[in-house]
């Protein structure tokens, strides 16, 4: 007996159990869909053609950063550049597009972190430094530890700039996805790191108050991943292209699906997009 669901996708919520295994669900119209019970079975997705923008709902021939129709994207907060690149946060002159979504997004202890994804990278997060970070198990991060403490999202960004010289800030999607890493000292990395970028790091304490950046002795999370065989040579599915595919899925990991013959789909990617799973 097929078992079928059918509506607009978003991007897979992630929790971790007692042994921070990654737990993903799958939103799919009104329901969810528990993504960790399928491994093993035999999956089809089937793109309808149709896309709605995950904000507003406006039925649109493109989507644009992972789920939003045009008007959306020139006029969110969500969406405006300085999500990417926080050091660039515009609220301190007034110009920000919500004031309102600032205030209760940005204005409040922002952590800068350090995981492996395969490489180690510097990011941040608004999570506090229990538990796991949902934008650790995004990134497909098998290790993280946070480093620093600040007060809001534009320091953070500073933060993570004086970093970026040093070491990296973004993941590579194929090295997360070919295999578990091996495992890093990230209490040697951290230490290295704060001496490197500690003059620095003095300045910008200088200028926004001693207490604006505050060390975190942050315990060393391991974090694994529901998967039983990792692609070998990866081949990537896009919907636009390829608007129906079937195939057994062998692990989830970040926000991507790994199926058999070494394919793997970026779900992320294509929140908003209607489709139909069956299996």
């Amino acid at each position: 007996m097929t078992t079928t669901y059918t509506g607009v996708l978003r991007k897979m919520r992630t929790s971790a159990d007692d042994n921070n295994t990654v737990c993903y669900t799958l939103p799919i119209g009104d329901e969810l869909l528990d993504i960790n019970g399928l491994i093993g079975k035999e999956v089809t997705l089937t793109y309808s053609g149709d896309i709605h923008c995950v904000h507003c709902n406006r039925k649109t021939k493109k989507s644009f950063n992972q789920g939003y129709c045009y008007p959306c994207l020139i006029s969110l907060a969500q969406c405006d550049s300085c999500i990417i690149k926080p050091e660039k946060c515009h609220y301190h002159e007034g110009t920000c597009r919500e004031p309102e979504w600032g205030e209760a997004h940005c204005f409040s202890d922002h952590f800068v972190y350090l995981a492996n994804t395969g490489t180690v990278k510097v990011g941040i997060t608004r999570q506090v430094t229990q538990g796991i970070s949902s934008r650790w198990m995004d990134q497909g991060a098998t290790q993280a530890t946070v480093m620093l403490r600040v007060p809001d999202r534009l320091t953070s960004g500073l933060v993570e700039t004086l970093c970026k010289d040093h070491i990296a800030d973004k993941t590579n999607w194929r090295t997360m996805l070919k295999g578990k890493p091996d495992d890093v000292d990230l209490t040697q990395v951290k230490t290295e790191l704060m001496k490197k970028i500690e003059g620095e790091l003095e300045a910008l304490k200088q200028e926004k108050g001693l207490q604006a950046v505050s060390e975190v002795d942050g315990a060393i999370h391991d974090i694994h991943y529901p998967v039983e065989a990792y692609p070998v040579k990866i081949k990537s599915l896009n919907l636009d292209k390829e608007p129906a595919f079937s195939g057994t899925l062998q692990g989830v990991k970040g926000q991507y699906w790994m199926l058999d013959e070494d394919r793997v789909i970026n779900i992320r990617k294509f929140a908003g997009y209607n489709v139909q799973i069956a299996f």
